[in-house]
């Protein structure tokens, strides 16, 4: 049996987003070593605040400065801290509510183990030594065993307040393509493009899915299409993407190669963009060592018949 594939992959991009007023009054906050929460209309202190009360939907501004020391409400040990975690040795996650609020803040505990963290236990906020208006610039919490701290009076009015963050995104994960798309890669590697045909409809799928999306039903039956097909639709990018060595404007299409019911999308070169079009005759082309055709050129044949492709689309 042929071995199943796997391969570690990363998804990983900068979300840029804009602060409100209570949002950027609660991260500046922060950067200037000062917790905000904003009061609802019944009188309640939410931290970290939000800009519409949950219970009767009206937009809440009144901000309050709440105590850096609170009071544990339950907690989970994390004895593995992955990449980009708050602390790189084990520690607890905990939901935190400060003296002053009615919520709870979910953050980082440093503590020597388990049996350190309980329900109820005091504990600080410990302050990063670099802080730029992120919830990071709350390192973490330390346990407590001093007097409540008293809150200030801060009004949430402050010198040069942010405006944006940047907040990158990132899932590392282990990805296994199944016994059909494995099947798949390995025909590509031979210069091969080999589907699967499903026993009930007798659609030959390209990529393979180990199962018709139509029918429902496990396929198994190999068949070798192509290497030829037709372009059925495209789109033009205008975008240069990160890391990608290919000058824009290209095209992408999706290609219905010959014997398959199914397109796969490549990218279409050896042809000036604005001259790709809908029945357009391609061909794959491969570079040396290559697992998988760089792109598809065109054939010179004539263009197919609409007709050919049109349940294609």
């Amino acid at each position: 049996m042929p071995e199943v594939l796997r391969a570690p992959l990363v998804l990983e991009f900068p979300f840029t987003r804009s602060l409100g007023p209570v949002q950027s009054a609660f991260l500046t906050g922060l950067r200037e070593r000062v917790v905000l929460g904003v009061r609802t209309t019944d009188g309640r202190t939410l931290v970290p605040p939000v800009e519409y009360d949950p219970v009767t939907a009206d937009e809440i501004r009144d901000l309050v400065e709440v105590a850096p020391t609170g009071t544990v409400t339950t907690w989970a040990w994390n004895h593995a801290p992955r990449r980009g975690q708050p602390l790189a040795t084990p520690f607890a996650w905990v939901l935190v509510r400060l003296d002053g609020a009615d919520t709870a803040l979910l953050h980082a505990l440093d503590a020597p183990g388990p049996d350190a963290v309980r329900t109820g236990m005091r504990v600080r906020v410990r302050w990063a030594a670099e802080r730029t208006g992120a919830i990071t610039d709350i390192a973490c919490f330390e346990p407590y065993d001093g007097e409540p701290e008293q809150p200030g009076c801060h009004s949430g009015e402050f010198e040069n307040p942010l405006t944006g963050i940047v907040a990158p995104a990132r899932l590392d994960y282990t990805y296994s393509p199944g016994r059909a798309q494995s099947a798949y890669i390995d025909a590509l590697s031979a210069r091969r493009t080999v589907g699967e045909r499903c026993p009930s409809c007798r659609k030959v799928y390209v990529p393979p899915r180990g199962a018709c999306p139509t029918c429902g039903v496990a396929t198994a039956e190999r068949v070798e299409v192509g290497p030829r097909g037709t372009v059925t639709t495209y789109c033009i990018v205008n975008i240069k993407a990160k890391n990608l060595d290919i000058e824009v404007p290209y095209v992408y299409a999706h290609i219905a190669l010959d014997g398959a019911d199914l397109a796969l999308h490549a990218r279409i070169g050896g042809i000036p963009y604005d001259r790709v079009r809908m029945g357009l005759r391609v061909e794959p082309v491969w570079t040396e060592g290559a697992r998988f055709p760089d792109h598809y050129r065109p054939t010179g044949e004539p263009d197919a018949d609409y007709e050919t492709y049109k349940e294609l689309l």
